[in-house]
């Protein structure tokens, strides 16, 4: 059933959400379905898209999985034409779905370089670009998911941080030529996040420690406390909120850490 404590302040609107089996993506999905939205998962894997929908309908939420790659252009954007005629117009794009490569710039190869931009930049770029198309006239709001990796250098992951560098920036620039049309564009940018992603490396507690000591609040955030952040940038509660990049990270991004213990 609903939880009769969490607004209604997306009913009536139809939310689109990349990456949205598992993590914050799934977290997002069943937010904006508590809230009231009619949310389309898209993801690669049909299992767990459906596992994904299932639990989102036992909980009393309006959801349906559709099964497109996002780092393919033609995939995604028919996801999205076909969700828009078949439930209304989009009013909300959630561009989440991302992938990475890690390891040395030395070492890396072109190929891997690359790979940090199909999904997370790419992607982006084609599901706000659709976005923007299906809401003019109507108006609507678009969050991206970013990383702290985009904010700040982060060793070892050269190619994933400047690819979340990139959404940050092109994010700021489509809140730019969609203010016209009410179309509003804002970006979350978490940092570490306890999420199927993480897993392997929060599992180590000594990680997890080292981890923890690093961001204010003594923990890693949670997919359900960025699905809030996003829920409210969805909503017309932000209604004259546009181009922002909001931290959703304990004060990780806040401080500079001079020393561990």
């Amino acid at each position: 059933m609903m939880d009769k404590h969490i607004a209604q302040r997306l009913t009536g609107k139809t939310a689109f959400v990349t990456g949205g089996g598992t993590g914050i993506g799934e977290a997002t999905a069943r937010r904006l379905a508590m809230e009231g939205a009619c949310v389309v998962i898209c993801g690669r894997r049909q299992q767990v898209l459906d596992e994904a929908v299932a639990n989102i309908r036992t909980l009393g939420g309006n959801a349906h999985a559709v099964v497109a790659d996002v780092s393919d252009e033609a995939a995604l954007v028919q996801a999205m034409l076909g969700a828009s005629e078949q439930y209304g117009g989009l009013d909300i794009v959630v561009n989440n779905a991302m992938a990475f490569t890690w390891g040395a710039i030395t070492e890396m190869s072109t190929e891997d370089w690359h790979a940090n931009f199909a999904t997370s930049v790419d992607g982006t770029f084609w599901g706000t670009r659709t976005a923007m198309k299906l809401m003019q006239g109507r108006g609507g709001s678009i969050i991206n998911v970013s990383s702290i990796c985009g904010e700040l250098g982060t060793a070892w992951m050269a190619g994933y941080s400047a690819a979340k560098a990139a959404v940050n920036n092109f994010s700021r620039a489509a809140a730019a030529e969609g203010a016209a049309e009410n179309i509003r564009v804002n970006v979350v940018v978490p940092a570490v996040v306890e999420t199927p992603a993480t897993a392997g490396m929060l599992a180590d507690e000594a990680a997890r420690h080292n981890t923890e000591k690093l961001i204010p609040m003594g923990r890693v955030g949670q997919p359900d406390e960025l699905a809030a952040a996003i829920a409210f940038l969805a909503s017309d509660d932000a209604a004259y909120i546009t181009g922002v990049s909001l931290p959703v990270d304990g004060g990780r991004s806040a401080v500079l850490v001079t020393a561990l213990d």
